[in-house]
């Protein structure tokens, strides 16, 4: 599987800081304690020997001992800065900061006292940081799902442990799953959880909104290679039912985020798309909530649940009595 560049990134800067706390190490002994194979620690060698800072003249690249590198012990010469503590600016502790919320928000009490302790000093130095411009900041995912199951997930996911989930899918059928957790993200306003399902064999991607109970077992997950750093992107399949979407432009994101089958730029900045719809569930979704956005639904069929569904709520507003 394939690693993703951030990742291989924060291995090399963390390398140039190990190798600035232990001068002289061992090829096996970086492997070992960065969790990668001899051969990636003497290509990220290689790749560092040609990095530095701005200019890129040959006093600019970092350097290593070159008679150390050849006997596979690595050494760096001149690290070019990289070795000085990290000074972030009030933008780049902003950024951190909302980060961190995130993850309190995200997990709440399933975080651990140790965890939740460290999250918290971690938080209070940045406020301190950024002053003022930490007043303005205020972050608040719409995670969904129960809090009882976000603390689960948080436990499991602190405690190495697996998870038994009564899981409800696109087509309202619950299922009981065992799931080895491995990470919670959000993407789109939606939360995630990604980790090996024992039911389906393989690795699968839950929305906490979807799950409808979490149980903590008294079972360490299994180690397993590292999961993608990103779940794979939605492909429809050429047999999904073709639509046809007129938006307005407020909707044009959805012509770069989604992938369709064809684009036509309309007047006054409007676009039409044609797209394969593997979910009718998300079609209905994407036309409630963005209703206002659509100007023609083809075929007509296609937009008959989300006209149902709105048709349903409106039903239940004349049911309610008027008050004065």
């Amino acid at each position: 599987m394939a690693e993703h560049s951030t990742d291989r990134l924060v291995r090399m800067l963390g390398m140039v800081a190990y190798l600035d706390r232990n001068e002289r190490v061992p090829v096996p002994e970086l492997a070992r304690h960065f969790g990668v194979s001899e051969a990636q620690i003497v290509q990220d060698v290689e790749l560092l020997w040609v990095s530095g800072t701005p200019g890129y003249a040959p006093d600019d690249l970092i350097d290593f001992d070159y008679d150390q590198f050849e006997r596979g012990i690595i050494s760096v010469t001149a690290d070019r800065g990289m070795r000085r503590p990290l000074r972030l600016g009030a933008r780049e502790a902003i950024v951190l900061l909302s980060a961190l919320e995130a993850v309190r928000e995200v997990l709440g009490s399933g975080i651990s006292p140790a965890a939740t302790a460290v999250l918290e000093r971690a938080m209070t130095k940045l406020r301190a940081a950024t002053g003022d411009a930490s007043g303005a900041l205020d972050v608040h995912l719409p995670v969904g799902g129960d809090e009882s199951v976000r603390a689960a997930v948080g436990t499991a996911l602190t405690s190495g442990r697996r998870l038994r989930m009564r899981y409800v899918n696109s087509d309202d059928v619950s299922s009981e799953r065992d799931v080895d957790p491995v990470r919670v993200f959000t993407d789109q306003g939606v939360t995630y959880l990604q980790g090996w399902c024992h039911r389906a064999h393989g690795e699968r991607t839950f929305r906490l909104d979807r799950v409808l109970a979490a149980t903590v077992l008294d079972v360490p997950v299994e180690e397993r290679p590292a999961p993608a750093d990103e779940p794979e992107s939605f492909r429809p399949a050429p047999g999904d039912a073709l639509v046809t979407l007129e938006l307005a432009p407020g909707a044009r994101w959805l012509a770069e985020q989604v992938p369709v089958e064809s684009v036509e730029d309309l007047e006054d900045g409007a676009v039409r798309v044609s797209l394969r719809i593997g979910d009718p569930a998300w079609l209905r979704a994407l036309l409630l909530r963005e209703a206002g956005n659509i100007r023609a639904v083809s075929p007509s069929s296609a937009a008959l649940p989300a006209a149902t569904a709105a048709q349903a709520t409106l039903d239940a507003y004349t049911h309610l009595t008027p008050t004065n």
